[in-house]
């Protein structure tokens, strides 16, 4: 008798609790004492439970009435998330929005952006990745993520659409104990190749052959940003992170800005992008995602 459930049942034994009494839940119901109580009376027969006390003036939750109590309002409100994400759905928005960040975008405006989508889009998962390099539009490309934010390439693929989100600024650091460190005003490339320089690696292969912003024969190529930024302060080589990441380790004497020749006066920024294939454009969840990354 319990597959006969029906949610109806449920939400009439939700508003009895609620309201104190069968005559105010069928005030709330619209519908007659009578009906509430049939209703209540039935779905109790199903249960084999006592959902209420019905001794004094007001009928009063059981304690088996209070513990199933929470667990009827976690099916109902299931069920009418159900009903919501399929109406969005019908509607054209996405089951889910996958996305795949590069390793150098602000967490501060990602978090921001995605604390708003978890508000606006409460049933829509969102699923993110970050990568660098190639790394990030080879899912794009191959449809595992339906948005990438992407920055470290300089060229897009003529399958995939861009548009322009921020510029990340960038500084060429290293620990004050390396030997660069120590060298007064501009430091010339040939200075730059007798030290090891600190580099992320390309997980795809749609950067082969290719090197950006790489001045040393040296290299020590990392997966990990993170690593990278524990590399640097370690004092194991030189590189160039985002300004954002190692700015406190410039402000505590951690991390020292270097003035390398080819970039002057400063260490170029690097621009971000939305990428997404030209076939398959944002839907309305990922568009307002998009919209979102640029205002934060």
């Amino acid at each position: 008798m319990l597959d006969a459930l029906s949610l109806d049942q449920l939400r009439t034994f939700i508003a009895a609790a609620d309201e104190g009494s069968f005559s105010a839940a069928g005030r709330k119901l619209r519908r007659a004492q009578s009906v509430v109580s049939q209703t209540l009376a039935n779905l109790e027969n199903q249960l084999d439970v006592r959902l209420f006390d019905r001794s004094g003036r007001y009928p009063r939750l059981t304690e088996a009435g209070a513990a199933l109590l929470a667990q009827a309002r976690q099916v109902v409100s299931g069920m009418d998330g159900f009903k919501s994400k399929a109406r969005a759905i019908a509607g054209g928005l996405e089951p889910e929005l996958s996305v795949v960040v590069d390793v150098m975008y602000p967490m501060a405006s990602l978090t921001a952006a995605v604390d708003a989508f978890r508000k606006a889009f409460a049933h829509t998962p969102l699923r993110l990745y970050v990568e660098a390099l190639g790394a990030v539009m080879q899912p794009v490309i191959g449809q595992a993520c339906r948005l990438g934010i992407s920055g470290s390439m300089p060229a897009v693929p003529e399958v995939l659409d861009a548009e322009k989100l921020l510029d990340v600024q960038m500084v060429t650091v290293a620990a004050p104990s390396h030997p660069l460190a120590r060298r007064k005003g501009i430091i010339r490339a040939g200075a730059l190749q007798d030290h090891v320089q600190l580099v992320l690696t390309d997980r795809s292969t749609l950067t082969d052959g290719t090197t950006f912003g790489v001045f040393s024969p040296q290299i020590w190529r990392l997966a990990d940003l993170g690593a990278k930024h524990a590399f640097l302060r370690a004092g194991f080589g030189w590189g160039h992170m985002p300004a954002e990441m190692v700015q406190d380790d410039l402000k505590g004497g951690q991390l020292v800005p270097l003035r390398i020749e080819h970039f002057q006066p400063r260490t170029p920024p690097i621009a971000m992008f939305a990428i997404y294939r030209k076939d398959t454009p944002p839907g309305p969840a990922g568009r307002w995602f998009l919209e979102q990354l640029k205002t934060v």
